[in-house]
């Protein structure tokens, strides 16, 4: 059997108890088709680089999978088939990484200080002092 990482993105409106329900909906595929999932990781909810579907976020899952081809085939064919799926993966590995992904030791970038604080700005007389002032 070969070795597979499989990324898909979940549509950011559903709960997530339902990713984990399309998860296990997944690993049961694989595994009635005589593969393994070795390990999987949940991202959570992600900011995406551009709209899809018109989501602006999605819920990143990643997954080491065991298994055969035919497997892999069914479980994209579901996926394309669900409504909730937005995206997915699938690549074939030598190995499978053991630590943990570098997405999860990554800061989204919704999460970096700043974002929401307000920016002082200059109030209206300020700025009309200095058009007048440089300008005659």
């Amino acid at each position: 059997m070969a070795l597979y990482e499989h990324v898909f993105l979940a549509r950011q409106d559903i709960a997530p108890q339902q990713v984990d329900e399309l998860l296990k909906t997944y690993k049961n595929v694989i595994e009635s088709h005589g593969g393994k999932v070795e390990r999987t990781e949940n991202w959570g909810l992600r900011s995406l680089a551009y709209r899809i579907r018109k989501n602006r976020k999605a819920h990143y899952v990643l997954i080491n999978i065991d298994a055969p081809a035919a497997a892999i085939a069914e479980m994209e064919r579901q996926m394309r088939i669900n409504e909730d799926i937005l995206r997915y993966i699938t690549i074939r590995v030598e190995k499978h990484e053991k630590e943990q992904s570098a997405m999860l030791s990554r800061p989204d970038r919704d999460d970096f200080p700043g974002k929401d604080e307000e920016r002082p700005r200059p109030s209206r007389r300020q700025y009309e002092d200095v058009v007048e002032g440089g300008v005659e």
